[in-house]
């Protein structure tokens, strides 16, 4: 024990010097301390109350002679145990009493005298406990207001007495040790509770013994722990329970099972203690009369303080501090340092050691503990211990800055050391991306496989790595680990990175299909989108394949019925992976082909469409064979076949030029048949729009000179006059003609006039199309759709024409013209006729009297008498047979009515002008019209309008 280091983690308090009061005038007896006070009692019964200056705060009288106090800690009570005056022989002076030190009373008559007020008075011997001397006193606080007091004699029993003192409800009993034949080793010189959750429990010494009580068994016999004990002042409790004897030789601690550690601190223990975690023990020197107060730590084993003192009557603690009252009332107050005054001392004496053991058993915070660490560290690493001083900075871990310690490791020579500090980083799950690539870095250096499989597949409690994902990834890609870098990719479904690294990487094409093809469509689809440029380039017939599985769920749309709509439009669109076939235009136009033969109902089918129709009319895009591209042919092995042959000889040169000009134009007319196919089967009958934008077909028929799909596109949406206008400027005046003939039938809702638009081409042709023209005056002619001097006027602008194309024309139309003209010469000599005997007969009937001779009435056919009715008309009627108010001819007012209706209805006409005009444009003879509206006498008659007044 003497190779104990000693150090002064203790000073002292109070500048050093202090004293017990002069108020205290007796001998000390006893002392106590809690509740920030110390407590004194003396020999002449009085108990002093200092405060933590040791300054007298007051007293008062408790007993004759007070011989044991002790301050509870929970109430504010005082018990002790003193002598009184004696009432009578047989009663024993030896009384307890306990002190309400809340509760105060004045003495006597002076007011300012005042003691506390004694709750409780009680005799200890009675004639079931007889009298004996009192060598050792202890108060257990139970639930409030129990109290458990433990009395040891010198006869080796100890008396109990436990309940409400206050109230006189208590209980008595009676513990003994075991009988020895010599009693002056019987006396009970130590007593000590244990609670143990329910388990109560009292350790008792004697000089010769130490003893164990189990207070619940209510035996009066206790089980002995050792043959061993101790005096009176040499026993203490730790703050773990454990009872604590000094003797000569050692101090020893006791359990419940036995005799535990000893500590071999030789002298003659005067007074032992225990204050937080220290062992205090007053040492008696023999030799000089003096005692040595020391403080032991006995699991840094080292002693804190050491003093050496005059002799020490009573030891207690109070403040945070240990106070020793010396025999002759002098006081030494000693207090520890703080822990920084404690560890500066020992960096001083580079006590690294020390200083950690000592912030660690003193259960300082993790932060000063790491500080200490760092210092150890700091202190090895000069040396150049460089192993230690890192295991030193591990434990700094989440408390000390990782870059502090990495740069200091950072010498080719210590990666060793800063790969360990990194893995701990990465244990305890506080590293960042840094940190990881750092790590990472360091096994690729070592090349340390071994450890680098192990860090990858390393996992924390719940399945996830311990580092940052990415940054892993990216590292040991870098650093050409791809098989790390893709297992830590697939773990950590970052499907993304696992594709870039097997295909920029790796040009694992088919492994990356496979890959692609588990992964749910929605994520299958977002791989598609990224990396489907690579995988078309290389392998495009599979990644059609993956795509048709995305878009259309291997015909499982097929089988869903009423809800095939609604579930196409969950399903990834063939429009939204068009980017990746940005040059490979042969197998975006396969794959699109694929996908609309399968689905036929799509939302997409007109984007779809759409981009079909330029991929079939563009001449500019270029293409290679597709079914070259399709049966998935290395076209590489082309390319260098036809490098071959161009060695050869010029004509051979030249013909392997004019296959490939023939191939071309075979792929080129194969595919404006593929785009008419299309134009025609987007656009049933039964729609009135196509599933195609109209406009952008249109021009990239006209852009690309695609005569079929622009005729047709013209003839569908009936602009007849554009479809001609093609004819017209290629020239195909066969085809011109033909065409006319079936756009130009009204019978089949054509358009007639598309002969007049012919005709006029043909009159400013500039060129002998005598044959043709003779064809269009046919059709002319026949649905009488020009005028002769319109046919005529048209025609005399080509001078290539002679008058004999029109020879035959001209004639017939004179003799059609005529016989009309002889015909409405006749017409008209009739009505003129009929005219003038209408004038004749309305003539006179204004002049002449008008004779009815009439013998029978029209009506009835009988014979006519009076009263009779005669018209103008020269019929004439039987009143009778006439109505009521019956003014007109019954037989001829039905004709005359219709003629007069007749008229109303053509002065109405008269004033719808809209309905004149549209006679007139619908009208194959507009002047026809206008010439009958003159003959009905519609349009004779003008009116000049309201005249302004003069």
């Amino acid at each position: 024990m003497y190779q104990w280091r000693k150090f002064e983690f203790f000073e002292k308090k109070l500048a050093g010097k202090c004293s017990i009061p002069e108020e205290v005038s007796g001998r000390i007896e006893c002392c106590s301390s809690g509740r920030g006070k110390v407590v004194i009692g003396c020999d002449d019964g009085t108990v002093s109350f200092l405060d933590r200056g040791l300054n007298f705060s007051y007293g008062f009288q408790a007993h004759s002679s007070v011989l044991f106090l002790q301050q509870l800690k929970q109430r504010n009570y005082l018990v002790t145990i003193g002598e009184d005056e004696q009432i009578t022989p047989q009663q024993s002076a030896m009384c307890l009493k306990v002190f309400d030190l809340d509760r105060m009373q004045s003495e006597g008559t002076s007011s300012s005298s005042t003691s506390p007020d004694c709750i409780g008075i009680l005799r200890i011997f009675t004639n079931q406990f007889p009298e004996a001397k009192i060598t050792s006193f202890l108060v257990l606080e139970e639930a409030p207001p129990i109290l458990l007091i433990a009395i040891g004699l010198d006869n080796g029993c100890i008396y109990c007495i436990k309940g409400d003192i206050a109230r006189e409800r208590i209980t008595r009993f009676k513990l003994e040790v075991d009988n020895l034949s010599d009693k002056s080793q019987s006396s009970v010189t130590g007593l000590g509770f244990r609670v143990d959750g329910q388990a109560l429990q009292l350790f008792a010494v004697t000089p010769s013994s130490v003893s164990l009580f189990i207070l619940q068994n209510k035996t009066s016999r206790g089980q002995t722990l050792d043959q061993i004990g101790s005096n009176a002042n040499s026993v203490a409790m730790s703050d773990r329970s454990e009872l604590i004897i000094g003797r000569p030789e050692a101090v020893y601690f006791y359990e419940v099972d036995g005799r535990g550690p000893c500590w071999a601190f030789e002298g003659q223990k005067k007074f032992l203690g225990w204050f937080r975690g220290y062992l205090l023990c007053v040492i008696a020197d023999q030799r000089n009369g003096n005692d040595t107060f020391n403080i032991y730590d006995l699991k840094n084993r080292l002693i804190a303080h050491s003093l050496v003192v005059k002799e020490v009557s009573h030891m207690l603690c109070e403040w945070g501090n240990i106070i020793l009252i010396m025999a002759d009332k002098s006081a030494l107050c000693i207090g520890e340092k703080d822990m920084e005054s404690k560890l500066d001392m020992l960096f001083k004496k580079n006590l690294y050691t020390v200083a950690i053991n000592l912030v660690q058993s003193q259960q300082a915070d993790a932060a000063a503990t790491a500080e200490v660490l760092r210092k150890y560290g700091d202190h090895l690493y000069s040396k150049q211990d460089y192993d230690e001083a890192m295991a030193q900075y591990i434990h700094t871990i989440g408390h000390l800055e990782p870059s502090y310690v990495i740069q200091k490791f950072l010498d080719a020579q210590r990666i060793y050391n800063l790969t360990n500090y990194l893995e701990k980083l990465h244990e305890k799950g506080l590293a960042s991306k840094d940190h990881t690539t750092l790590l990472l870095n360091c096994y690729t250096k070592l090349k340390d496989v071994d450890k680098l499989n192990v860090f990858i597949k390393s996992e924390d409690g719940f399945g996830e790595h311990k580092f940052d994902v990415e940054t892993a990834i990216r590292v040991c890609r870098a650093t050409n680990y791809h098989e790390h870098a893709m297992y830590v990719a697939k773990k950590a479904g970052k499907h993304e990175w696992y594709l870039k690294i097997l295909l920029e990487d790796l040009g694992r094409y088919e492994e990356a299909l496979q890959y692609i093809s588990s992964l749910e469509p929605s994520q299958a689809g977002v791989a598609v989108k990224e990396y489907g440029k690579i995988l078309v380039e290389h392998k495009p017939v599979e990644t059609i394949e993956i795509l048709m599985r995305l878009c259309t769920e291997d015909g499982e749309s097929s089988k869903r019925g009423a809800a095939n709509v609604a579930y196409l439009n969950m399903l990834p669109s063939p429009v939204d992976f068009l980017n990746i076939f940005i040059h490979h235009l042969p197998s975006l136009m396969d794959f699109l082909e694929k996908y609309t033969d399968k689905v036929k109902d799509s939302p997409a089918q007109v984007e779809i469409h759409n981009t079909l129709l330029e991929l079939y009319l563009s001449n500019d895009l270029s293409f290679s064979s597709i079914s070259q591209a399709s049966n998935g042919e290395d076209l590489n092995l082309r390319a260098r076949s036809g490098a071959t042959a161009t060695s050869r000889s010029g004509s051979n040169g030249k013909f392997i030029a004019d296959g490939k000009d023939s191939n071309k134009e075979k792929d080129r007319l194969e595919k404006q048949e593929k785009g008419l196919r299309l134009l025609k089967s987007a656009w049933p009958s039964e729609l009135e729009h196509p599933l195609y934008d109209v406009d952008l077909a249109i021009i990239l028929c006209e852009m690309n000179e695609f005569k079929e799909g622009l005729l047709y596109l013209y003839e569908k949406m009936k602009l007849y006059r554009e479809v001609i206008a093609c004819y017209m400027q290629a020239h195909d005046h066969e085809g011109l003609i033909a065409c006319c003939k079936r756009l130009g039938d009204s019978g089949k809702g054509g358009d007639p006039t598309l002969w007049a638009d012919l005709l006029k081409y043909f009159g400013e042709l500039g060129e002998d199309c005598s044959k043709e023209v003779k064809e269009v005056l046919t059709y002319i002619e026949r649905d009488d759709i020009l005028p002769p001097i319109i046919v005529l006027q048209t025609l005399s602008r080509n001078p290539c024409l002679t008058l004999s194309v029109i020879k035959d024309y001209i004639a017939r139309k004179l003799e059609q013209e005529s016989k009309l003209i002889e015909e409405d010469r006749r017409a008209i000599e009739k009505y003129q006729e009929t005219t003038s005997a209408m004038r004749k007969e309305i003539q006179d009937l204004r002049t002449n009297a008008r004779i009815f001779q009439l013998s029978k009435c029209t009506a009835c056919t009988f014979t006519l008498d009076l009263p009779a009715v005669h018209f103008m008309c020269i019929h004439s009627f039987h009143q009778r047979c006439l109505g009521d108010n019956e003014k007109e001819c019954p037989v001829c007012a039905p004709e005359y009515k219709s003629v007069l209706e007749t008229k109303r209805s053509l002065e109405q006409n008269s004033k719808d002008q809209d309905r004149f005009f549209q006679q007139v444009k619908s009208s194959k003879d507009g002047f026809s019209v206008i010439a009958e509206y003159f003959g009905k006498g519609v349009i004779s008659k003008t009116s000049s309008g309201p005249t302004g007044g003069s």
